[in-house]
C-alpha cells in the first residue's frame, strides 16, 4: 500500500484558481534547484534568502506565523472561514436525496442555492431520513441538521416522510423549502409535500435571482419565470456548491410528535438488477477499461465482483475487446455515474468530455502524467492486473468476514 500515490484534488483546485482566497497559501515556493547543467540555482525572493551583501529577505506576505521563519506547507489541511448563525432570522429547509447515504452533486448544488437564499441572517436546515455516511455537511453549507431515524422512514416511505416534513413546517415555518427535482425521490416527495401544504411549487428550477425563479418548460426549450415560491424543486446545477466557507452543523430535534398513520404503500425492498443490463447513461457505478488492460478476463471478473457496469474507451472497442454500445466518450455514450473507475485509460479529450458529469473519478494507470490521472479525484499508479486482483481479493475477504459476523 506504500506505493499508492494519494492526491488532494481540492488543494490542487485551489492552487489552480487564482481567484480563490486561499490561492496564495497553496503556492509552493522553491528556494533552490539544480539546472540542466547541474548548477545550483537560488530563488532571491524566497523566504530566508541571504543576498551577496548579507541582507536576509523578510517575508511581508503574512505567510509566516509567529516569526517561526517557516512557510505553510501545501500538505496541511485548508482551514476555511467559519460561518456561524447564532439566532437565525429565518430558515431555509433542504431535503437532499442522500443516495447511498451521501450528498450527491445535485444535493450540493441545492445546498449552494439554499446558502445563497439564506445570506448572512438565515440558517440552512438539512433534513436527513435514516442513517447516513456523509461527513462533509459543514463544507457544503449546512447550518442545522435534523436527522429523522426509525423503521418508519426506511426504504420507500413517502407518506411518513411528508408527515415528518409537515411537523418541520409547524416548528420552523421556513421561508423556503428546497428539494431536488430528481428521479431518486426528491421530485415525488416535493410534489407530495406541496399538496400537503397547499403550495404551488416551482419545478425544474435552474436559477433563482432577484426574487424570481426560472424553470425549464416545453421539453427544455422554454423558461417559465415567476416569483420565487416557498417550495422550489430545483434541477441540477441550479447554483454553485458552497466551497469557501464551513458551517457549524448544529443538530436540532423536533419538538412535537410526528402524527402516526397507517401506510397505504408497502415497501417490498430492493430488487437485484444485473449491472450488465443497466444502460450506461443510467449506471451509477462504471468500471471502464482501456488500452492498458491486458487481462480482460480479470477485468470482467472485477466488474462482476464490484457489481459495476462495464464500459470501455474507443481504443478498446476498436480492438474488439468490448462491444460498441459500451464505448464511453463524446463519440460513444455520455455518462453521469456517481463513481467512474477508469483502468488503463490515458484520457483522450473525447473520453474526458463523456465523463464530465461523473461525480467521482478513480484512475488506475502506469503513467502518472496522463490526462486521466489529472482528471481523477483518486489515482492509483501501478499495474492494472495486480491492482484489480488485489481489489477482488480484498472484497472477497470483506464479504467472508461479514458472513461470519452475521452467522
Amino acid at each position: 500500500m506504500s506505493d499508492i500515490i494519494r492526491r488532494d484534488p481540492r488543494a490542487e483546485w485551489i492552487a489552480r484558481n487564482r481567484l480563490h482566497p486561499l490561492h496564495a497559501a497553496m503556492q509552493k515556493a522553491e528556494s533552490s534547484w539544480l539546472s540542466a547543467n547541474g548548477v545550483l540555482r537560488k530563488n532571491p525572493h524566497a523566504v530566508g534568502f541571504i543576498g551577496p551583501n548579507g541582507i536576509k529577505r523578510i517575508d511581508r506576505s503574512g505567510v509566516q506565523q509567529g516569526g517561526t521563519g517557516k512557510r505553510s506547507s501545501t500538505t496541511e489541511a485548508v482551514q476555511l472561514p467559519l460561518h456561524s448563525v447564532e439566532q437565525p432570522a429565518f430558515h431555509i429547509v433542504v431535503v437532499p436525496d442522500m443516495v447511498g447515504g451521501r450528498l450527491s452533486s445535485h444535493d450540493k448544488d441545492l445546498l449552494g442555492l439554499a446558502h445563497k437564499l439564506a445570506g448572512n441572517d438565515g440558517a440552512v436546515v438539512a433534513v436527513v431520513f435514516g442513517e447516513h455516511k456523509e461527513s462533509a455537511f459543514d463544507c457544503n453549507g449546512v447550518d442545522r441538521l435534523l436527522q429523522l431515524t426509525g423503521e418508519t422512514f426506511e426504504g420507500y416511505a413517502p407518506e411518513a416522510r411528508v408527515l415528518a416534513l409537515s411537523a418541520v413546517e409547524s416548528q420552523l415555518a421556513p421561508r423556503h423549502w428546497l428539494l431536488p427535482d430528481s428521479r431518486t425521490g426528491g421530485g415525488e416527495l416535493g410534489r407530495r409535500l406541496a399538496a400537503k401544504l397547499g403550495e404551488r411549487p416551482a419545478t425544474r428550477v435552474w436559477q433563482v435571482a432577484d426574487g424570481q425563479a426560472s424553470g425549464r418548460a416545453g421539453a427544455g426549450r422554454e423558461d417559465l419565470v415567476r416569483q420565487a415560491p416557498r417550495l422550489i424543486l430545483a434541477a441540477a446545477e441550479c447554483a454553485e456548491p458552497v466551497s469557501e466557507t464551513r458551517h457549524e452543523v448544529r443538530p436540532i430535534e423536533l419538538s412535537e410528535q410526528i402524527v402516526r398513520h397507517l401506510p397505504r404503500i408497502q415497501d417490498l425492498g430492493a430488487v437485484a438488477v444485473d449491472p450488465a443490463l443497466i444502460p450506461m447513461a443510467e449506471a451509477e457505478f462504471i468500471l471502464s477499461g482501456g488500452n492498458g488492460v491486458k487481462d480482460w478476463e480479470l477485468f470482467h471478473q472485477a466488474a462482476k465482483t464490484l457489481g459495476a457496469t462495464e464500459g470501455a474507451s474507443r481504443v478498446a472497442v476498436d480492438d474488439g475487446f468490448m462491444p460498441r454500445n459500451r464505448q464511453v466518450g463524446a463519440t460513444g455514450t455520455w455518462v453521469s455515474a456517481r463513481v467512474y473507475l477508469a483502468v488503463g485509460i490515458s484520457g483522450a479529450i473525447q473520453h474526458l468530455q463523456g465523463i464530465g458529469a461523473c461525480d467521482k473519478v478513480i484512475a488506475i494507470n502506469l503513467d502518472p502524467a496522463c490526462d486521466m490521472i489529472k482528471r481523477a479525484d483518486l489515482s492509483v499508479i501501478g499495474d492494472s492486473a495486480a491492482i484489480l486482483q488485489a481489489l477482488i481479493e480484498r472484497i472477497a475477504a470483506h464479504r467472508q468476514g461479514a458472513a461470519r459476523d452475521a452467522a
